[in-house]
């Protein structure tokens, strides 16, 4: 039996910098309501900067959610919902990483928590990439150090690396290209 799930009303419960925060009223089945939470966010993009040698350029930040330090590729959120992914991944390798990249070449689009945000990073790989200057956000402080994959499939499988978007895109990328260089 496939139930009917209709939205009744959207509340808007906070407005942040990143995310809006609303609370829907949803009928099921028409005869009784559900108070579901929805986090909208503008979406994001995201890359795998890869040296010429293989290696996997990554940045360590700290992420406050988590109160330590991650290891990640580069990512960034979409400076508006209309923004093409592909020029946020050129924008966000360039400011966190120094490096620039005419081969952008789309991996992966992710929804990262379905059950209540729909948030959505589309995840580039770069390749070729040119020595530019590194254009931090004034509350960015990262650190850069380039892995080999399979270095990174070991930190993903201890346990060290769990950001989703990284886990993810490294695995793909791992798939996609490894057995074509």
């Amino acid at each position: 039996m496939s139930e009917q799930i209709k939205r009744l009303k959207r509340e808007l419960k906070f407005k942040g910098s990143i995310i809006d925060f609303y609370q829907d009223t949803m009928e099921i089945n028409g005869d009784h309501t559900v108070i579901w939470d929805f986090i909208k966010h503008k979406g994001a993009a995201a890359v795998v900067p890869v040296l010429d040698d293989g290696r996997i350029l990554m940045v360590r930040q700290f992420r406050n959610a988590l109160d330590r330090y991650t290891l990640e590729i580069p990512a960034g959120a979409l400076d508006a919902e209309d923004e093409p992914g592909r020029d946020c991944a050129a924008r966000e390798l360039e400011e966190e990483t120094g490096y620039r990249s005419e081969n952008l070449e789309w991996l992966i689009t992710l929804r990262t928590t379905v059950a209540f945000c729909n948030e959505r990073i589309e995840v580039y790989v770069a390749k070729n990439l040119i020595p530019s200057k590194q254009h931090l956000d004034e509350d960015e402080f990262v650190e850069l150090k380039a892995y080999t994959i399979d270095e990174l499939k070991e930190k993903i499988y201890s346990g060290e690396i769990e950001d989703a978007k990284t886990v993810s895109s490294l695995l793909a990328y791992d798939v996609k290209y490894r057995n074509k260089e």
